[in-house]
């Protein structure tokens, strides 16, 4: 009997594998550089130690996913009060936001629940923000609001993202030609729209080059 789950596994399997490739070829360059003559081998070992922490981070982001695609990860139990958790969420980046030029708000109706549990309210909160230090670009505006529907939504004033870019801006590992120099691991809004798909409801995002990007997620009631 054929597995019609087989395929996906395999183009998965060989995603992770071309993904963790490129961390390990570059650690192995610097350690070989670090050899040579005349070598500033603190500032190579230092570049190696930060390829090392961002491999880590991808394989934490991997099983992680990996855990939510199987159903071993529960989503939603129970409600949480949302704003308080975005708040918290935007002061512990604005340190990152800074160094980015990006400025950080949360705001919307107090008393909104999601249906999340607090754990995955934040999951949700940190890899919108942290998608958006990373790309929206210096001088941005990036807003977490929350309203009744419940909606949450992320939208920024920044550099936003090609049309045709749109469709694939949930894929796991997909990044934007203008993303690639980044150091995204490509799983951040594919992490987002599973735990909310998870909890029965929709993502979609609009955009506009130049003129910012808004990521909008729907929850039941």
């Amino acid at each position: 009997m054929n597995d019609p789950f087989a395929e996906l596994r395999t183009g998965f399997t060989a995603a992770v594998s071309h993904e963790l490739r490129t961390p390990l070829a570059r650690i192995l360059a610097l350690l070989e550089s670090a050899e040579l003559d005349g070598a500033d081998v603190q500032t190579l070992l230092e570049q190696a130690r930060a390829e090392v922490e961002q491999a880590g981070t991808l394989i934490d982001e991997i099983l992680f996913l990996a855990e939510l695609e199987s159903g071993q990860e529960i989503v939603s139990l129970g409600k949480t009060n949302a704003l308080p958790l975005l708040e918290q969420v935007v002061a512990e980046h604005e340190e990152a936001a800074l160094r980015a030029g990006v400025s950080l708000r949360a705001e919307g109706d107090p008393d909104v629940d999601l249906p999340l549990r607090p754990r995955m309210v934040r999951v949700v909160a940190e890899n919108l923000t942290e998608n958006a230090i990373r790309y929206a670009g210096s001088g941005a505006t990036f807003t977490l609001s929350i309203a009744p529907g419940p909606i949450l939504t992320a939208s920024d004033d920044g550099a936003g993202v090609q049309e045709d870019e749109l469709p694939r801006l949930f894929e796991r590992f997909w990044r934007a030609d203008s993303a690639r120099a980044g150091r995204g691991t490509g799983l951040g809004l594919a992490i987002v729209k599973h735990v909310v798909a998870a909890a029965g409801g929709t993502v979609e995002a609009t955009s506009e080059p130049g003129r910012g990007l808004a990521i909008r997620c729907v929850f039941p009631q």
